[in-house]
Parts: C-alpha cells; sequence; structure tokens
C-alpha cells in the first residue's frame, strides 16, 4: 500500500482518530441531525409545491437552496454514519472521486443561488415596478443551469487532475468521507505533488459572488435609506434578514473551513474532522428553519401540510 500507484484501488477512510470507541455514540447526534435537515428541506419543497401562490422566483430559489444542501448532506453523511456503525472504511477509488465531486460541485451551486437571491433582493427593494419583468419562472431556471454549469466547471478539471496524479504513501484517509473541504481535496495529500488548484479556484469563484452580493446590498441599503419612513425601512430590511443569515452561515463556514483545513496544523486532528462534518450538517440544517420561522407564507403552508387543513 505504500508502493507509488497511478490510481490506487481503494481507500481507507479511519473516522476520527483517538476517538474510534465512540463512534457509535458521535453517531446519534449525527444522524439526527441529518435527518432533520432533510425533514426540514422535504418540508420546505412540499410546501412551496402545494401551494400555487408561492410558485414565485424568491420562493423557486429558496427551492434550489434545500436541493443544493440536501445534495451536500445526502453526499457525506450516510458515508460517515456507515463508518461509524458498520466500520465500512474501505471505498474504491472512483467512489471517492464521486462523493468529492458532489461535495464539491454543491458548493459553488449553493454561491450562485445565494448570489441570485441577492439579485432578487435587489430587484424587488430597488425596482419593485420592473420585478415581474425582470425576475420570472424562466429566469429562475435560468438561474439553476448557470449554477450546476459553473458547478461542473469548477470541479470536472479538478477530478480529472486527481485521476492523472500518482500516489504515494498509505492509502488511509483521516475522514469519516471523501472531502473537499470548502477548497482542498483531502486525498490530494496523499499524492506525490501538491496543487493549489483546489484552493484557487474555489476562492477565486466565491470572492466574485460575494463581491456582486456586497455590491447588490450596496444599491439595497441606499434605496431603504431614500424610504420617507422608519416602518418601510424596517419592512425592506425584513424581506432580507433571512438572506443574510444564510449568507453569512455559508460564507464564514466555508472560508473558516478553507483556513483550517490548509493552515489549521496546530488544530487537533479530530476537531478537524468533526468540524468537517459539522460543515455538511449545519448549513442544510439551519437554512430551511431560518427561512421557515421568518417567512410567514412558508410557516403557514408547512403547517398546513403537516396538520392538515
Amino acid at each position: 500500500s505504500n508502493e507509488s500507484s497511478l490510481a490506487p484501488d481503494t481507500f481507507i477512510l479511519t473516522g476520527i482518530p483517538a476517538m474510534e470507541q465512540l463512534h457509535v455514540w458521535i453517531s446519534v447526534p449525527f444522524c439526527g441531525l441529518y435527518l432533520a435537515a432533510v425533514l426540514a428541506n422535504g418540508a420546505l419543497l412540499l410546501a412551496v409545491w402545494a401551494e400555487p401562490s408561492l410558485h414565485q422566483p424568491m420562493y423557486l430559489l429558496l427551492c434550489l437552496l434545500a436541493l443544493a444542501d440536501l445534495t451536500l448532506s445526502t453526499t457525506a453523511v450516510p458515508r460517515a454514519l456507515a463508518l461509524f456503525w458498520f466500520r465500512a472504511g474501505e471505498i474504491s477509488f472512483g467512489a471517492c472521486l464521486t462523493q468529492m465531486f458532489f461535495l464539491h460541485f454543491a458548493c459553488p451551486v449553493e454561491s450562485v443561488i445565494l448570489l441570485a437571491m441577492a439579485f432578487d433582493r435587489f430587484v424587488a427593494i430597488c425596482f419593485p415596478l420592473r420585478y415581474g419583468a425582470v425576475l420570472s419562472v424562466r429566469a429562475v431556471g435560468r438561474a439553476g443551469l448557470a449554477a450546476v454549469l459553473r458547478g461542473l466547471g469548477a470541479i470536472l478539471p479538478c477530478v480529472l487532475l486527481l485521476q492523472c496524479l500518482r500516489f504515494c504513501g498509505p492509502r488511509a484517509i483521516a475522514r469519516t468521507y471523501c472531502e473537499h473541504t470548502a477548497t482542498h481535496v483531502a486525498i490530494t495529500r496523499l499524492a506525490c505533488a501538491d496543487t493549489w488548484y483546489g484552493l484557487l479556484l474555489p476562492f477565486a469563484l466565491g470572492a466574485l459572488d460575494l463581491l456582486l452580493i456586497a455590491v447588490s446590498y450596496a444599491f439595497i441599503l441606499l434605496a431603504v435609506c431614500r424610504l420617507p419612513s422608519w416602518p418601510a425601512r424596517s419592512k425592506a430590511l425584513h424581506t432580507c434578514g433571512s438572506h443574510l443569515c444564510v449568507l453569512l452561515l455559508f460564507y464564514v463556514r466555508a472560508a473558516f473551513a478553507a483556513l483550517a483545513q490548509r493552515f489549521g496544523h496546530g488544530i487537533a486532528p479530530n476537531v478537524h474532522i468533526l468540524l468537517a462534518n459539522l460543515y455538511v450538517l449545519l448549513p442544510p440544517l439551519l437554512n430551511p428553519i431560518l427561512y421557515g420561522v421568518r417567512t410567514r407564507q412558508i410557516r403557514d403552508r408547512a403547517l398546513k401540510v403537516f396538520t392538515g387543513p
């Protein structure tokens, strides 16, 4: 297993170092959080689908965000639970790349969706009379297609590069799944040569999206300041509150994960791995809750879905 090879047949996921005896206990909150995230996002998707009045750009973009969140968590958590429960640590090279592909694919897709949501708020507040003409169901479909295409463009070259690299050292990966923690591919640490591609490209794409979002909110703040009364300003800002919370959750988490993965050599390995699992659990759980609690239409429809008319 220590010999150089172009593509190893399998990798071994080792789980959380020094905590192997606690794997079963650790799996309990992980499983609970995952089921809660699936339930919350499923309820949101069902509420929007069942209520024709919610078939509007803002809510359809929220559905795209929920699908991206479900992709992120479902790609990683079942694999981690299989390791915790059944010690199924062996994973083929192809399956490892596939899992890593979907994990990294979901991040730029979610970033584009958040940018589209910022544009939605910009048009709604700055040009309310033109909202229906600028944003439509077709426009949301184009935004979703653009998100998918950019996600493919971001990760496919990286996956192809990894297939061409020669791997050295043991096949063990100190993770619970083959992950690309926001920016850096974990298994490139096993390659004979390191690559900065996995760090630079997601940073560049995320920075561009964040810059455009900042510009959108700068115009939003200018428009809000021109409103004649405080109640009108408060109402306008309230419509942006959920989106701002989701933005902070996504970009702060991504930046911390990227820096910790690349430069956090003083952080204990088990802390790295626990955080890597929380990265794919907490945002998919909190995003629909933030929107569900703050958006009355979604909250009321979700209650009707579970309690009946």
